[in-house]
């Protein structure tokens, strides 16, 4: 199927902008996984960049903008379909506990000093006489005229008749499994329902984007709950929001009849970073009532209406993610976390210009994907390989040990292979020289990581994908601590326990590589590993998972035990190589599977590559001469007393093996055999 424009993601945001570009005139499908699940529906729509004193200038002025749009918007979202998208210019109040209440310029918001967007403080008495039953604790607060809320639910209700009434194609149900690129271009989408291609297409996905691509978009947990205001209350209690320190209470009006909805009072929203673990629970729903009720007291006595969560899309710097990628033709649109509601309309206009007609509205600059992508520093860089010095040789090893480590250098000169008529290592039509993989986890610093990579003088590196996007401990920054012109990625797929997640994640890995340039790179590290104890992995899940990637177009570099049957099944089904391992991960017990491994060895069409359990120099040479192709070590060297050293060891030691297994070792004999000739000698 083709489309002028495909939009991954049915939300607020993705239909927003596929409304806006259809009124351009352009044709645009939207793909939408779960329209329920979308973020949207979980919010408290709450038009709040006053009330949210939002620190980031750019950030502040792009939800200024579209607070501004909202009223034009809405009318003409309601015109197109006949419904009420709930919009209510109701200012947002935020009450100031006594506690909270301190002098000082730092305590005024920065609305207060802005013209455009002014704030007003009232006293006491002027609080409680303005909104009457708030706590008696509260000694003041800020009144925001220009803020704002929309019923969340019926506006993405309204947009998706609106989008439906205009002639966009609607398809829900429809998961996005992969973002097919080739040369800079997305070439298409792979879904549940097959292939769909595009002239253009524009990542709104929210809080699963990075299921896609390696952008820094984590979700961030919401609960919330709604209480209804009794029949015997004759208004609605609360004309206003009420924003308080961790706690909004938002007053909801009679929606259109069609919908039954009773006057309520939305009550949010707890912010946990528990990834997609789903559900309300008593510690998140008993925070949001204690803090309401504090805040406005006699909603303890109404009766509970609705209880539920979402997922917002939360950035690292907590701004969303806009504009051009690192494809001529995906745009961006993701990473709102708590403003979607808000930024919805301005997002739609400025995606709609970049697209249609190629103008970028200077503030996108602020958003753009590549502030998460820092190059790296020239000291940095000058680290990562031999490779990167005229004269072809490493620089000196940087450790705690210096004196050693100069030692070393002065004395050991450049490996040489010339000596021999070994061929190069060829993996899936790619040649290296150097024969030692190295890892990039359990350093104690991300510069001991890149000593050790200069010192092994190695020249693929394996990546675990999920450490890097979860930015687990030692894995910050390391998408810019090496130069990945010099270095072939290895994406791994460490952490994940099914055929499907590892599948998901090696897509995720492939889109890694191209951001940081290596645009052919199709390699993978196959780990399928339920086994959290052993960690061993699974071969049923690693050979499902290994001939999918291999129809996908993968060069998959399989893990597995030493088991010589599997190992010529991977390589049947297209595997680049297999990876038995020598014993468990981490172990550091070395050579455990010999037997096997040699089988493995004798049989196999494809390099094989042992990983795991090597500890010593000593062990990383014996499977060399057992005829292996190479090695993966990790563990041995970053959690050696002095990692870079260890690395510069285990080099020496995989050439060592090599060289070793090509010359032919000696037969072994029951008896002893004089070094040394016994005819010829001199006799008295």
């Amino acid at each position: 199927m083709t489309s002028e424009i495909v939009i991954i993601g049915g939300g607020v945001i993705g239909l927003a902008i596929a409304i806006e570009l259809k009124l351009r005139g352009t044709y645009v499908t939207v793909l939408c996984r779960d329209f329920s699940a979308a973020a949207s529906h979980a919010a408290a729509g709450m038009l709040a960049p006053d009330a949210e004193n939002i620190p980031n200038e750019a950030m502040r002025s792009l939800c200024w903008r579209s607070r501004a749009l909202y009223p034009d918007w809405t009318h003409k979202l309601e015109e197109l379909t006949g419904l009420n998208t709930g919009y209510w210019p109701c200012g947002i109040l935020a009450p100031v506990f006594e506690e909270s209440r301190g002098g000082g310029e730092e305590n005024t918001p920065l609305s207060a000093t802005s013209p455009l967007s002014p704030a007003y403080w009232l006293d006491k008495e002027a609080i409680h006489q303005y909104q009457p039953g708030l706590g008696a604790e509260i000694a003041g607060g800020w009144w925001y005229p220009e803020d704002a809320q929309v019923d969340n639910r019926a506006l993405a209700h309204v947009l998706w008749t609106a989008a439906e009434s205009l002639g966009v194609e609607l398809k829900e149900g429809i998961t996005v499994e992969a973002i097919r690129q080739q040369q800079g271009q997305v070439i298409g989408v792979q879904t549940n329902a097959g292939v769909i291609s595009a002239a253009h297409y524009v990542l709104a996905a929210g809080a699963w984007s990075n299921e896609l691509l390696p952008l820094p978009v984590r979700p961030r947990k919401g609960q919330m709950l709604s209480v209804q205001v009794p029949e015997f209350v004759p208004e609605l209690p609360l004309q206003r929001v009420l924003f308080g320190q961790d706690i909004y209470i938002v007053p909801r009006r009679d929606r259109a009849a069609s919908l039954k909805e009773k006057r309520s009072l939305i009550i949010g929203a707890t912010v946990e970073d528990v990834g997609f673990t789903p559900h309300n629970t008593p510690d998140g729903i008993q925070t949001l009532l204690q803090a309401a009720i504090r805040l406005y007291p006699q909603l303890q006595h109404y009766p509970i209406q609705e209880f539920w969560w979402g997922f917002r899309p939360a950035t690292p710097d907590e701004l969303p993610i806009l504009g051009t990628s690192h494809c001529k033709n995906l745009t961006l649109a993701t990473g709102h976390y708590r403003n979607g509601i808000l930024l919805a309309p301005i997002t739609a206009t400025l995606i709609a210009d970049l697209i249609c007609q190629q103008k970028s509205d200077p503030l996108l600059s602020d958003f753009h994907y590549s502030r998460f992508h820092a190059q790296p520093s020239t000291h940095t860089s000058m680290l990562t390989h031999s490779a990167n010095f005229s004269n072809g040789h490493r620089p000196a090893v940087s450790s705690q040990n210096s004196e050693l480590s100069e030692k070393l250098e002065r004395r050991l000169p450049p490996i040489q292979t010339s000596v021999t008529q070994d061929s190069a290592l060829i993996i899936a039509g790619k040649t290296f020289q150097s024969r030692l993989l190295t890892g990039t986890g359990k350093y104690r610093s991300i510069e001991e990581m890149q000593q050790s990579v200069a010192a092994s003088d190695c020249q693929i590196v394996t990546v675990a994908v999920r450490r890097v996007q979860t930015k687990a401990p030692g894995h910050e920054g390391l998408a810019e601590a090496l130069d990945w012109t010099k270095i072939w990625m290895l994406p791994n797929t460490a952490g994940c326990q099914t055929a499907e997640e590892a599948i998901r994640v090696a897509r995720l890995g492939r889109e890694m590589a191209k951001l940081l340039g290596q645009e052919d790179n199709n390699f993978v590290k196959l780990e399928v590993i339920p086994d959290l104890k052993y960690l061993l992995p699974d071969p049923i899940g690693t050979l499902e998972a290994a001939e999918q990637l291999v129809k996908e177009g993968f060069a998959v570099l399989p893990y597995i035990n030493a088991d010589p049957m599997l190992a010529k099944r991977l390589e049947d089904v297209g595997c680049a190589t297999v990876m038995p391992l020598a014993s468990p991960i981490g172990s550091g017990q070395g050579l455990k599977t010999t037997a096997n491994i040699q089988i493995i060895i004798e049989n196999a069409t494809v390099p094989v590559v042992v990983d795991a359990g090597i500890a010593s120099p000593s062990q990383a040479a014996e499977a060399m001469e057992l005829g292996a192709d190479a090695l993966l070590i990790n563990s041995a060297i970053a959690l050696a007393q002095n990692p870079a050293v260890m690395a510069r060891a285990m080099n020496l030691a995989t050439v060592a093996g090599r060289l070793a297994y090509l010359a032919g070792r000696m037969p072994i004999k029951d008896y002893a055999s004089p070094s040394s000739p016994l005819t010829g000698i001199i006799t008295s």
